[in-house]
């Protein structure tokens, strides 16, 4: 396979590192197959100058179009991101505000403080309705127990992000709030009818595709009443059919992390991958890496790469799914990563942004609400 394509593939991978710095091997990684992008973790963040000059080194192993440099940064519990960051609260304390122009005010300060230092997409919001007080995983980082509230706040959250030049990420579809389980432990069963998950579960997804999220990502639930055998994320019927023919979402559709256990307990890592890329996802992520693990990571994420490769050459990844993944792809680089924008080392304009006062006050606002 001409060397093109395993750099077309690797456009496909949002991958993880295991430390503060990028490892010899992901460089190397970079140079043979690309790279579409990279999510922090905690454990790649010491202070905000640091989080700068690693998403600015990590544009350099970019070879025609930009890296993705992602986050985990929700409010609340989930947030990779710490003070001097500003420290948001829950969702759940929007939800219980009912105000949209609170919870665009919150994203577009968010979008603010991420854009300072280089992170240019962001796995919020949450989308997932918190049906089912019993829930491991969810909890307050929904925005509320009705589809209503969600889609008009998560909406809401969408455009202040986007209008603020990071790109979007609704998850976890088809929703994940009503399960009794936690699908980085095993898998969660959702067990509604089709008429039920498209009337309540989809309608928050409906909303934020109205509102133009750039970006959904996928649940690893398995749902039996569109597919009783592929969990979500591996779902044709229900990634290419349900999210995008049926809801016409057209911007880009990522797997959640394919080491959860949810997937990672009954498929390996590449299978899964390509399962995942065939039914209709346009990238996948990765995230296993940890400190002291650096080559055997990469090395994983590698394999991964490895085995799409493999499967558009024996057909299991038709050439023309490849082609549709990588326009998505380009699509939302070229909305949310023009060149210029990316160009130059990063300076220290971050110090104005990261908790000043008007984010500060913003966060109060919403803490009120708990």
């Amino acid at each position: 396979m001409p060397a093109s394509i395993r750099r077309a593939v690797g456009q496909l991978l949002i991958g993880s590192l295991p430390g503060t710095t990028i490892p010899g091997e992901m460089r190397t990684l970079a140079r043979e197959f690309g790279l579409g992008g990279v999510i922090l973790f905690g454990r790649n963040i010491e202070a905000p100058e640091q989080v700068a000059e690693l998403a600015f080194e990590l544009q350099s192993l970019a070879g025609e179009r930009p890296l993705w440099v992602s986050v985990d940064q929700e409010g609340g519990r989930v947030a990779r991101l710490r003070a001097p960051f500003t420290e948001w609260p829950p969702m759940a304390a929007l939800g219980r505000s009912g105000d949209e122009s609170l919870a665009y005010r919150f994203a577009s300060a968010l979008a603010a403080e991420l854009r300072s230092v280089g992170i240019t997409l962001d796995y919020a919001p949450v989308l997932d309705i918190h049906t089912n007080p019993d829930n491991p995983v969810i909890g307050d980082r929904a925005l509320a127990d009705d589809a209503g509230t969600v889609g008009r706040l998560g909406s809401a959250i969408v455009r202040g992000l986007q209008e603020n030049s990071v790109a979007a990420c609704g998850k976890h579809f088809p929703g994940h709030g009503d399960t009794s389980v936690d699908s980085h432990l095993e898998l969660p069963l959702v067990e509604h009818p089709p008429d039920r998950i498209r009337r309540v579960e989809c309608a928050p997804f409906q909303e934020a595709i109205k509102a133009g999220a750039a970006f959904m990502m996928t649940a690893h639930v398995l749902v039996p009443a569109f597919d009783e055998e592929h969990p979500a994320t591996l779902s044709p019927r229900i990634v290419g059919g349900l999210l995008r023919q049926e809801l016409g979402f057209e911007g880009v559709i990522l797997s959640d992390d394919l080491e959860m256990k949810a997937i990672a307990g009954t498929y390996t890592v590449p299978d899964a991958a390509v399962a995942a890329i065939a039914a209709g996802c346009d990238g996948v992520l990765v995230c296993r890496a940890a400190p002291g693990d650096r080559g055997q990571d990469v090395e994983a994420q590698a394999q991964v790469l490895e085995a799409l490769v493999h499967a558009v050459e024996d057909g299991r990844v038709p050439y023309k799914r490849l082609e549709d993944a990588l326009v998505r792809q380009r699509r939302a680089k070229e909305r949310f990563l023009a060149a210029g924008a990316l160009a130059g080392r990063p300076g220290a304009a971050y110090r104005e942004v990261l908790g000043c006062d008007a984010h500060r006050r913003i966060a109060e606002e919403m803490a009120r609400h708990l």
